[in-house]
């Protein structure tokens, strides 16, 4: 990561409160093209959340702390806070002397973007703001919320004017947070309704529909120059497993997310694949 700071733009996405088995599944089954084609060997990796909730995970997340690989460790980190006896700081770890991963980029040269999706982003009180205040720049609109059947697209349509209006020079670090599997999230399914709610099938459906809008981003992150690229999920949630519902509880479905990080280089990112008559 000392190269690729300070030499390549960076893009940070967050598939807010994205279950690792569901999307395992809908990448096993060639439903998610767009986002499969970028996946090291077309796969999610295991990983554990750094918390339950997406105020937690997203502090330990632009601290450096992003999810851990889901086997023993220790596992040497892309990002690292300096403090003394770190044991997941290696040779390749970015270190920062910054409180946080966003600053120090600032401090880089890079122009830090926040574009928000859940309401720790929405910038509508105290604790709203304390997000996407570590930016330089951030943006949300009510139809970049949880309640917008068309969330996602609002998100990279705000993240094209970003790079647009950026000077070329000029280093990007990109964050988006995706709100759309967040719930509610049974508008994405045709034939589901308000009264039945949410459900697994409902939220495989959003992924579905993030992955139909993800290319137009990801061409956009990469149109000025090669791209790091992270996307992960901040934490799961559950759908009546073992009783439970909802996040910000200690069960398999919240803590184990899917995780990949990859070069966006501008000839690869800009085409995005065809959707499927499944995924359509």
């Amino acid at each position: 990561m000392n190269a690729v700071v300070g030499r390549d733009d960076l893009l940070l996405v967050t598939l807010d409160t994205l279950r690792y088995d569901v999307a395992v599944e809908l990448a096993a089954a060639g439903r998610l093209p767009n986002l499969a084609r970028h996946l090291p060997d077309g796969r999610w990796q295991e990983r554990h959340a750094p918390g339950s909730f997406t105020y937690a995970s997203h502090q330990a997340m632009f601290a450096g702390f992003l999810p851990t690989p889901a086997a023993p460790g220790p596992h040497p980190r892309l990002f690292a806070a300096r403090f003394a006896g770190s044991e997941t700081t290696a040779g390749r770890t970015y270190v920062f002397d910054s409180p946080d991963l966003v600053s120090a980029l600032a401090a880089e040269g890079y122009r830090t973007v926040c574009i928000g999706g859940v309401g720790f982003f929405n910038r509508q009180g105290p604790l709203g703001s304390v997000l996407p205040g570590l930016f330089q720049e951030s943006h949300w609109e009510p139809e970049f919320s949880v309640a917008s059947p068309t969330s996602f697209e609002a998100q990279v349509a705000r993240a094209e004017e970003v790079v647009a209006a950026l000077p070329p020079e000029r280093r990007l670090f990109l964050f988006v947070n995706v709100p759309a599997l967040h719930q509610p999230n049974w508008f994405h399914l045709p034939g589901a309704s308000a009264d039945a709610g949410d459900s697994r099938e409902t939220h495989a459906a959003a992924l579905e529909y993030v992955d139909r809008h993800v290319g137009r981003l990801f061409a956009a992150a990469a149109s000025r120059r090669r791209c790091f690229a992270i996307v992960c999920s901040d934490h799961g949630t559950a759908y009546g497993d073992d009783g439970y519902t909802g996040h910000r509880l200690a069960h398999p479905a919240v803590w184990t997310v899917p995780y990949a990080n990859f070069f966006l280089e501008p000839s690869a990112a800009a085409a995005p694949a065809r959707t499927s008559a499944a995924s359509a």
